[in-house]
């Protein structure tokens, strides 16, 4: 079993939403994981995520309106095996919390699981209409490639 955590800036939007997709994608497998998200900003602390990004996983067949943004701890990485960030600020948020190498080495970027080397998710707020489904299909094909190797 592994334990998964994704990481963005507010946890509003991009992290509960891989945490929805990652979920979903693990029950309908079978396996195992504990799977969890986590942002930096305390403005929405114990708030559920954007409304916006609630109905979009609706319509995808994903429920996040029980996910409570929180933040990022130390204690993050004594728990979780694997963490997924969004983007460079989180990668140096990440690295800001880190202990030693130990810890940083747990730290992604989700989409090196793609190839995609260092590529940041698009956060869908500085988009257009179309920003959620376009983030949706990167976070939908790392969580497809997660699964695969658990």
């Amino acid at each position: 079993m592994k334990n998964i955590l994704f990481v963005s800036l507010g946890n509003v939007c991009r992290s509960p939403l891989a945490e929805g997709i990652l979920k979903n994608k693990i029950e309908k497998s079978n396996k195992k994981a504990i799977i969890d998200s986590a942002g930096f900003e305390s403005f929405n602390i114990n708030e559920p995520p954007q409304k916006k990004a609630i109905k979009f996983a609706k319509k995808k067949g994903i429920d996040i309106s029980e996910i409570r943004c929180r933040l990022f701890t130390v204690e993050d990485f004594d728990i979780f095996d694997e963490v997924y960030v969004m983007d460079s600020g989180s990668y140096r948020e990440c690295q800001y919390f880190s202990r030693n190498e130990k810890d940083m080495e747990k730290v992604k970027f989700l989409m090196n699981v793609t190839s995609k080397p260092n590529k940041t998710v698009h956060n869908p707020n500085y988009f257009s209409e179309g920003g959620l489904e376009k983030t949706y299909k990167m976070l939908n094909e790392a969580c497809d490639k997660i699964v695969d190797s658990i």
